[in-house]
């Protein structure tokens, strides 16, 4: 057998291994997505639908500790196309799923990769499904429980007249608490990708540390994309970026150290 063809095997092993690997993925997404179909009306009433409520906890947190208290926020839903709540229960599932397989999703993707990184490298990276994992969970629990609720009270109260009144469809209503939960998620990842970036030499500290000011001003304009367009909610939003973009500093920095001690030992 020729060498290309021992090559072309490889590749297709590897392609069918990726597939396998997505495959488990998949499953795994929805078995989870399965399971929450028998919750979906415990998890709309108590996920979804308390946001608008006085006692959820972030509305609960500002009245006791800021004294900042609000009334339960005046919204109406409905649902005006055929077969649009079934579609959103499917949605919900599948997002929940994803959620909360996760770890397991990565894992597999990062099982795939891991092979082909020298030794060197996995002892650098040793942990990462665990980092990733926290940062994920962690963003998609800030996303929930300060983006989405400053959003829904924000344009639940806001009206250009008293004549109006907020009735919002059931798809948009949910569709701005899912994005904001797994945007926020995925943002949180952002000590992951500086490490990335700085392993195979794009970023180094110095260059984030050079535009730490442009860097600034890019997350507040992504924090005014992301919440209301008030300055307590970008700010709210804003801090915890800046300090995982300060974590990136410290994450490129070690890096730096590591590839300039491999060099003098080499």
């Amino acid at each position: 057998m020729s060498d290309s063809e021992e090559q072309e095997m490889s590749f297709l092993q590897h392609l069918e291994e990726l597939r396998w690997r997505i495959v488990r993925s998949v499953i795994a997404i929805v078995v989870l997505a399965v399971g929450m179909w028998f919750v979906k009306e415990w998890v709309i009433e108590n996920v979804f639908i308390s946001m608008t409520k006085t006692d959820f906890i972030t509305y609960q947190f500002m009245c006791d500790y800021f004294g900042i208290c609000t009334d339960e926020i005046p919204v109406e839903f409905q649902s005006n196309k055929v077969g649009s709540q079934f579609t959103y229960a499917l949605l919900v599932c599948l997002v929940g799923g994803f959620i909360l397989a996760f770890p397991y999703v990565f894992y597999q993707l990062w099982s795939f990769v891991k092979p082909g990184l020298r030794e060197s490298e996995k002892q650098v990276v040793k942990g990462i499904t665990f980092y990733v994992t926290v940062l994920f969970l962690f963003g998609v629990v800030f996303g929930y429980i300060i983006v989405a609720p400053l959003c829904i009270q924000f344009f639940g109260y806001f009206t250009l007249s008293p004549d109006f009144q907020n009735i919002w469809m059931i798809g948009s209503f949910m569709s701005l608490i899912i994005s904001s939960v797994i945007f926020t998620g995925l943002l949180f990842l952002l000590p992951i990708v500086i490490y990335i970036l700085s392993k195979i030499g794009i970023v180094t500290p110095e260059f984030l540390i050079k535009y730490r000011k442009h860097s600034i001003v890019g997350v507040l304009i992504l924090s005014a994309l992301i919440t209301p367009p008030d300055f307590i909610s970008q700010i709210i939003v804003s801090i915890p970026i800046i300090l995982l973009y300060e974590l990136g500093i410290m994450v490129s920095r070690r890096v730096e150290k590591a590839r300039k001690a491999a060099q003098l030992r080499n």
